[in-house]
């Protein structure tokens, strides 16, 4: 039955295509990202991979070993009707944002790196390394800006996968030349298998599936079911001063992330404390949060939590946006699934759902759309909300 008769809007129906794979067998499109600069041109970047990859031309950034990428960024001076191609960028998971009057453009290939731009998208400089022998990820990540800087959150193999995943939140003064390392400070790396020990971890059932430390288990032949962990953060600010977890200072910022539990609904949660005396200076500390009883808190409701997802603040409404993916049967047993199904029962993929809330824990169900057919594409997608 359609949506249309439960009394469900579907959302974002109205859209334009800004790339399509030629053939999505080869090449893979992902990590969309929008920006709107201050002369009013958007900007959207987006990721391409896959087998296909060795004929396209131009520098490739490495994620793993042998696997190349290439981030396509493209401009619309018509609010997205038309868009033209800019370049072609040797970065991975990469955000676009705008700091002084420069466009950035942060991400990855294995060290983590930045691009800039001085036209508003038209061309680049970089990539800049910030970082030498490490190995960064990430996604689109949403940013923040308040004292004068921005903060904007990455993630970085500390140890092993997942369990050794550490979210990174980055803050940087807006009129400062963000390609220089030296300009930015980096909050202190907090690791998900020190944070927590899953062995203890009772009455929530998570981890849904037995899980092994350091390497992946099967709970069925072909389900994979890598060792619990977070990864994919957001940053948000607590402005409410009847919330629990208000700071008074301006110095608390809390990360939700993407939590790997084999469940839906939860997604992980960090704090980070700047030591300054002054918002936006000084080291950063990152943190467990507590709730008035003493104890920890390391998971909150979210639906979607169990996917990669987008948290954008609107001041307007004094309202957290959701955009995330929707699970529909989850509690499928996993030797049942449909052959091409992906995966775990809670790794379903093809639903998206807007979502809003007042306090981070309590979300309302805005809509929803669905994704038809197995095109890989880009697209900018219109909505009123």
């Amino acid at each position: 039955m359609e949506a249309e008769n439960y009394g469900i809007k579907t959302l974002a129906d109205k859209y334009t295509v800004i790339y399509e794979s030629p053939d999505a067998q080869k090449i893979s499109v992902y990590t969309p990202a929008l920006v709107k600069c201050p002369n009013g041109r958007l900007v959207a970047t987006f990721d391409i991979n896959g087998s296909g990859m060795n004929e396209i031309p131009g520098p490739k950034a490495k994620r793993w070993p042998h696997e190349h990428n290439q981030c396509w960024i493209r401009t619309s001076n018509d609010y997205g009707k038309t868009w033209q191609q800019r370049a072609a960028l040797p970065l991975f998971h990469a955000t676009p944002f705008v700091a002084g009057n420069s466009l950035y453009l942060l991400g990855h290939s294995g060290d983590l790196a930045i691009a800039q731009s001085n036209d508003w998208g038209e061309t680049w400089q970089g990539p800049f390394f910030l970082t030498t022998g490490q190995i960064w990820t990430g996604h689109t990540h949403n940013v923040i800006y308040t004292n004068n800087c921005i903060y904007i959150p990455m993630e970085r193999y500390v140890r092993s996968m997942w369990r050794g995943l550490a979210p990174v939140l980055m803050r940087g003064c807006i009129d400062a030349d963000l390609t220089r390392q030296e300009n930015w400070t980096f909050a202190s790396e907090l690791v998900f298998e020190d944070a927590v020990n899953t062995a203890e971890l009772d009455f929530f059932g998570v981890p849904f599936f037995s899980t092994e430390p350091d390497k992946p288990s099967f709970p069925a032949p072909g389900r994979e079911m890598t060792p619990a962990g977070w990864l994919e953060p957001n940053v948000v600010r607590i402005t409410d001063p009847d919330h629990y977890w208000y700071d008074p200072q301006g110095k608390t910022f809390h990360l939700l992330l993407r939590s790997h539990l084999g469940v839906t609904g939860y997604a992980a949660l960090a704090k980070v404390i700047e030591q300054g005396n002054m918002p936006g200076t000084g080291a950063m500390t990152t943190a467990i949060e507590t709730v008035p009883s003493g104890k920890r808190i390391m998971f909150l409701p979210c639906p979607g939590g169990q996917m990669k997802f987008s948290i954008i603040y609107d001041e307007p409404s004094k309202r957290y946006w959701l955009l995330s993916t929707q699970a529909t049967d989850s509690m499928t047993r996993i030797e049942r699934l449909p052959a091409d199904r992906y995966n775990l029962p809670n790794n379903e993929r093809r639903r998206l759902q807007l979502h809003f809330s007042k306090n981070l824990v309590d979300w309302c169900f805005a809509g929803g759309s669905s994704r038809s057919g197995r095109k890989s594409i880009a697209s900018l997608c219109r909505y009123d909300c």
